[in-house]
């Protein structure tokens, strides 16, 4: 996959109100924090919560939607995130434990921190009439 297929798999990720709640939660939790590194750009994981301190995909259901019982929108939901490389989840006994990747983080951050490609520097005034002769929008 290229870097802009990534980023279209994870905005679709967040695109759902459920997806977007159930992320904003695993983020509140301290499940890590994800930086970018201002000499070279590159995004890195500065720490990250220990599995044992992770909600359980139950803790996630009863504080997203409400109800204590995992339902299959939950599930798929959750499986959307996890494809879209959002967030981890581990297998510890009879749980499934919930983490976000920081490094999924850090790499929107440093999306959203870079000028778009072919974006000029400065944007310069344009008047009407050569805003009506310019073929790009």
């Amino acid at each position: 996959m290229n870097q802009h297929t990534d980023y279209a798999a994870m905005f679709k990720a967040l695109g759902d109100p459920t997806r977007l709640r159930i992320f904003q939660y695993l983020r509140s939790c301290c499940c890590g924090r994800a930086a970018v590194d201002e000499v070279t750009g590159d995004a890195r994981t500065l720490l990250t919560m220990t599995p044992t301190e992770a909600p359980s995909v139950g803790e996630v259901c009863c504080r997203v939607t409400g109800s204590e019982k995992i339902t299959s929108a939950l599930s798929v939901h959750l499986k959307e995130l996890r494809t879209a490389g959002l967030i981890h989840m581990e297998r510890r006994g009879k749980h499934i434990l919930c983490t976000v990747n920081p490094r999924a983080v850090a790499l929107l951050a440093l999306y959203f921190s870079q000028e778009p490609e072919g974006s000029p520097q400065s944007p310069s005034p344009t008047s009407p009439k050569e805003t009506q002769n310019n073929d790009c929008c």
